[in-house]
């Protein structure tokens, strides 16, 4: 069963993902997925994390520009949308953990053509020490 901060960080994602496909005009943030938001305990602060299609360092810095532009009116949407004493603060972070896995992905793949390709070899090059 998940906690409260979880069901209100899984609420949070879903309206702000529906918010920036159907209500964002700057080019900016148009194309921002919202991956995860992790709320506090207290309910009153939201870490959003989100991915860009944009990889270049110039992409990412607009689209956190639009995104801190964009807050004011995203919360005020969010509190007209969710049921909360108080609207959480959101805190937009570029999520990098997409990145990180394509890395290790790579570097698996890397090691696999390096590896020997039978068992065989595997045996031979054991048994030569």
């Amino acid at each position: 069963m998940q906690s409260r901060p979880e069901r209100l960080g899984d609420q949070v994602r879903a309206e702000l993902c529906a918010l920036l496909q159907r209500s964002a005009r700057d080019p900016a943030i148009q194309l921002v997925t919202v991956t995860h938001v992790r709320m506090t305990k207290d309910l009153q602060h939201a870490r959003v994390y989100y991915t860009t299609l944009g990889d270049t360092e110039t992409a990412r810095r607009e689209t956190s520009r639009g995104l801190r532009r964009a807050t004011p009116f995203l919360r005020g949407q969010l509190g007209r949308r969710i049921r909360v004493r108080h609207v959480p603060e959101l805190t937009f972070v570029y999520d990098e953990s997409i990145e990180r896995e394509q890395r290790i992905a790579q570097v698996l793949e890397e090691l696999r053509d390096d590896a020997p390709s039978t068992p065989r070899d595997v045996q031979e090059d054991s048994g030569t020490r």
